[in-house]
C-alpha cells in the first residue's frame, strides 16, 4: 500500500495483498467488486437488496474486513468510510479525503482503522454505543459502509488542429488565411461529472428503538502501507457504493431478511404421544 498526503488528495495504494480480481456473487460495484467478510469464519457475508439498499448481517463480536477488487485495467482510488468516518484518518468522511489506490485488477482487504503505515485497529461488530463513531460523538451514520471510487487522470498531450490556408484572389485587399473570422479551435479537455449516490444517514424508523450494530475500535494488527500519488480524473466519484449492516435479528425484524420458514405443519408439544403406554417388546424378559 502507498500513502500520500496533500491539500486535496491523500491516498494509500494496495500492495499488501495483490491478486487478480474475480467476480463474486456477494460483490457490489462496477469499477470494483466490494465485499464484506467475516474474518472468524472466513465467509463472505451474503448481500440482501431491500428498501432500495444493499444490506449484510453481521455477528456481534466478530472481526470483519471490507475487500475491494479493482475490476478495471487502470488504477483507481477508493475513499472508504465506516459509520460515516474515514477509515484512514478518523475524520468525518468526505469524498475529497484520503483513500486506497488499487493497481489494475488488484485486490486488498481493509481490516481496520489505520493507525500508522504499519498498523490498523481491527473492524469489529459491536453494539452501537460501543462503536468508534458513537464513542467519538458521531452516532448519526452508524451502520453503513461507504466506498467512493475515482478513476485516474491520464495526461494526454493537447491536439493542435491547424486550419488549411486558402489564399484570396488578389483584388487590392490583403490576403488572409482561411477562417480568420472564426473562433480558434475548441478545447478538447472537457470533463463529465459523475453522479454520486448518497447513502441514508439514519436507520429505518422501525429499527430506531432497538440496539443496532456498529463498528468498534478493535485490537491492533500489522498492515503495511507506503506512499503514492494519484490525480483524480474528476472531483466527483465515478461510483459510490453503500452497504448497510446490522444484526441478523434486526434485519429480520425490519423485513430485509425473510423470517425463518418452518413449514405448514403446526408444531406439537408431545410429538411422540400415542395416548397409552405401549406393550414392551416380546423379547424383553423380566
Amino acid at each position: 500500500m502507498l500513502l500520500q498526503k496533500s491539500l486535496f488528495t491523500a491516498v494509500v495504494a494496495a500492495t499488501a495483498i495483490a491478486a487478480t480480481a474475480s467476480m463474486d456473487a456477494s460483490a457490489i460495484g462496477r469499477l470494483a467488486d466490494v465485499t464484506v467478510t467475516d474474518r472468524y469464519s472466513g465467509q463472505t457475508l451474503p448481500v440482501y437488496f431491500a428498501k432500495g439498499q444493499y444490506w449484510v448481517a453481521g455477528t456481534p463480536g466478530a472481526n470483519y474486513s471490507v475487500s475491494v477488487a479493482n475490476a478495471s485495467g487502470a488504477r483507481i482510488l477508493a475513499v472508504m468510510s465506516v459509520d460515516g468516518v474515514n477509515v484512514l484518518d478518523g475524520e468525518t468522511a468526505g469524498i475529497e479525503q484520503s483513500g486506497y489506490v488499487f493497481n489494475a485488477y488488484q485486490r486488498y482487504d481493509v481490516n481496520g482503522w489505520r493507525k500508522s503505515n504499519s498498523e490498523v485497529a481491527a473492524f469489529e461488530f459491536v453494539a452501537s454505543p460501543a462503536s468508534y463513531a458513537e464513542r467519538t460523538g458521531r452516532p448519526a451514520n452508524v451502520g453503513v459502509i461507504g466506498v467512493a471510487l475515482f478513476k485516474e487522470r491520464v495526461y494526454q498531450p493537447p491536439v493542435i488542429v491547424t486550419p488549411p490556408y486558402r489564399p484570396y484572389p488578389y483584388d487590392g485587399r490583403k490576403s488572409a488565411p482561411y477562417g480568420t473570422n472564426e473562433s480558434g479551435p475548441a478545447s478538447a479537455t472537457g470533463e463529465v461529472g459523475g453522479s454520486a449516490k448518497r447513502s441514508e444517514s439514519r436507520a429505518d424508523a422501525t429499527a430506531e428503538s432497538r440496539e443496532k450494530l456498529g463498528t468498534g475500535h478493535g485490537e491492533r494488527e500489522y498492515s503495511q502501507v507506503s506512499n503514492t500519488s494519484f490525480n483524480r480524473a474528476q472531483s466527483t466519484p465515478n461510483e459510490v457504493i453503500s452497504i448497510r449492516y446490522d444484526s441478523r435479528e434486526n434485519l429480520v425484524s425490519m423485513g430485509v431478511i425473510p423470517a425463518p420458514y418452518y413449514g405448514s405443519v403446526r408444531p406439537r408439544p408431545f410429538p411422540n404421544s400415542q395416548g397409552f403406554v405401549p406393550d414392551p417388546p416380546r423379547q424383553w424378559r423380566y
